[in-house]
């Protein structure tokens, strides 16, 4: 199911004084004194269509779910939107609201994420993306008070790239990126693999005339002045022969350039990112959507800190095959679109089948962009190997660091 907002039960003047400080509030229907307030904040818009957005409704699922709870947030939580503060300042600000918890939501946040939690042992963080709590991780630190949380959404990109393969009428596969990382590497990796097998596998294409590009932005969603375009990007893409493009941005540019460019009388499509219901934008296009499924893990972790019984932890879920859409259940899945033919839609089936039996894109051999052995035959990679991925991979064109 997917969750709608919740009657607003707190005294007009509380909303009111929180409003003039720009903090929004999602009261629950029974909130209770002693329960637990959650401070969120969210790099972009709480209403994208998109990353921000999916985390906000799965704010609003724990306070259905979390009796007495009540969800404090702040969105646009960028240098741009934000000038002159930063993330764990506004951290405090939702403290002195009344927060019991903090969840930082984006990866860009995780020094502020670390600097807040240094600054308030007794505050529980939970920073989204990070490493700071893995204990065989890079950046290990052992706070007492901060976890991390990300669901292992690798799969469902397999079956983005794998529904791009099947679909692509020329060969030439769009990534349309934000800013490069470990994080976004490894995602757009992740596609290309499953773009790459059912290319080969599925259609007996040789891997060396698929074409698979990744042009980044320089951050989650545009800033004007500051990043590439996206709506131009995504424009270049269409208008060079790329007629299938997969979005890891925030936001909805992608679709809403396949819709024009389809319009125009093109044959294009979109694979779109972070939120179940992206395609509803331009269903006519839309190949399907990489979901991140916040839900299930916030309920969990807030449920025990709300109980007292919350220790940090690390977590990187695969998802949950059995009840793969299932919003109570999967913290990741692909919602296939209106615009996958049958056909294809029975391949992409059968691919989730081979994914969900034990199907490992990232058994070697597999070679890094510059060629140099990343997997070696016969071995798997490391989960350190994958979430600390140096390079795009062999056979992928684009930038694999920032310039």
């Amino acid at each position: 199911m997917t969750t709608a907002p919740n009657s607003r039960r707190v005294g007009l003047l509380f909303v009111a004084l929180l409003l003039l400080v720009g903090v929004g509030v999602a009261p629950s229907a029974a909130q209770e004194d002693d329960g637990l307030t959650i401070g969120m904040l969210l790099v972009g818009p709480y209403n994208d269509n998109g990353w921000s957005q999916a985390h906000y409704e799965a704010g609003e699922y724990v306070v259905e779910n979390l009796p007495g709870s009540e969800l404090i947030y702040l969105d646009r939580v960028n240098p741009a939107d934000r000038p002159g503060t930063t993330p764990d300042l506004l951290a405090e600000e939702l403290l002195a609201q009344g927060a019991d918890v903090i969840l930082f939501t984006s990866d860009d946040m995780k020094d502020a994420a670390t600097e807040f939690a240094t600054n308030n042992p007794d505050v529980p963080v939970i920073h989204v993306s990070g490493d700071q709590a893995w204990e065989e991780g890079e950046n290990y630190l052992g706070l007492e008070n901060l976890g991390n949380v990300f669901p292992f959404v690798e799969p469902a990109k397999s079956i983005a790239g794998c529904a791009a393969a099947l679909t692509t009428e020329t060969g030439q596969i769009g990534y349309l990126g934000p800013l490069i990382n470990d994080e976004t590497r490894r995602l757009a990796a992740a596609a290309y693999l499953g773009a790459k097998y059912c290319w080969t596998e599925y259609l007996g294409n040789d891997a060396a005339d698929l074409d698979f590009r990744v042009d980044w932005i320089g951050f989650w969603f545009n800033i004007p002045g500051v990043t590439a375009d996206p709506t131009q990007v995504a424009d270049n893409f269409y208008n060079s022969g790329y007629d299938v493009v997969i979005s890891g941005l925030d936001t909805t540019e992608g679709l809403v350039q396949a819709q024009a460019a389809a319009e125009a009388g093109n044959r294009v499509f979109n694979v779109a990112y972070d939120y179940e219901r992206a395609c509803d934008i331009a269903p006519e296009v839309c190949l399907g959507v990489v979901v991140f499924n916040w839900r299930p893990l916030y309920l969990a972790e807030l449920s025990a800190i709300a109980e007292g019984t919350w220790e940090p932890s690390w977590q990187w879920p695969e998802p949950n095959y059995e009840e793969f859409t299932n919003l109570d259940a999967s913290t990741s899945f692909f919602v296939t679109g209106e615009a996958l033919t049958p056909e294809v839609s029975e391949q992409l089936a059968q691919f989730q089948e081979e994914l969900a039996g034990g199907l490992n894109l990232w058994a070697g051999p597999v070679n890094l962009q510059d060629g140099t052995e990343f997997v070696a035959e016969g071995e798997e990679a490391t989960p350190q190997q994958i979430w600390y991925l140096p390079q795009l991979l062999e056979g992928m064109e684009g930038q694999s660091v920032p310039e």
